[in-house]
């Protein structure tokens, strides 16, 4: 294997997409022969929602490349791709370890299987909103748009509310148990 020339060096960058092109920015990016990495969600089926696959990152994707050489016009012109992040003009590189954490996660296409913590008949405590500080039952565990069913005692008569995920003491997990990304 020959020694790596200076500037030779692949790391990793965050791409910026247009709105709703991280998939075709992919596409284009991986056809020319550069790696490239989309994250995505898979989140518990909905009847309402035909496709239960969303980006972790919406509008963000991470490539691996070399930015001293074509590698760099070939992903900051490809279809789809708004810029390369950076700061002051300069494509700022990510830590090699925040993309193993997220590929360690994920399947071959990049998805990570959410489910929700969150199940019918467990006790919860509302946090936020008009119903802040109350506690209740859920009654339909979170759906593909974030929102839970939970049944609440109010002046002396049961009520079901449809409330934000993030408005209950729990929220959705992805199938792994998430680390911190410490060393040891």
């Amino acid at each position: 294997m020959p020694p790596k020339a200076p500037g030779d060096e692949r790391r990793w960058y965050v791409v910026y997409s247009k709105p709703h092109k991280e998939s075709s920015a992919q596409y284009h990016i991986s056809a020319k022969g550069i790696e490239v990495f989309f994250p995505r969600l898979s989140i518990p089926k909905n009847t309402k929602r035909l496709n239960p696959i969303i980006p972790l990152f919406p509008n963000y994707l991470f490539v691996r490349l070399n930015v001293e050489s074509d590698e760099y016009g070939y992903v900051s012109w490809s279809p789809g791709v708004s810029r390369i992040i950076g700061f002051n003009g300069h494509p700022a590189p990510l830590d090699d370890e925040v993309v193993s954490f997220l590929r360690s996660r994920s399947g071959t296409e990049g998805i990570i299987q959410a489910q929700s913590s969150l199940r019918r008949g467990q006790e919860v405590r509302i946090t936020e909103g008009p119903f802040s500080g109350l506690s209740g039952i859920i009654r339909e565990p979170p759906n593909a748009k974030g929102r839970v069913k939970v049944l609440l005692t109010l002046l002396n008569r049961n009520a079901d509310v449809d409330l934000p995920i993030a408005y209950v003491e729990s929220s959705w997990t992805t199938a792994h148990t998430w680390t911190s990304m410490s060393k040891p």
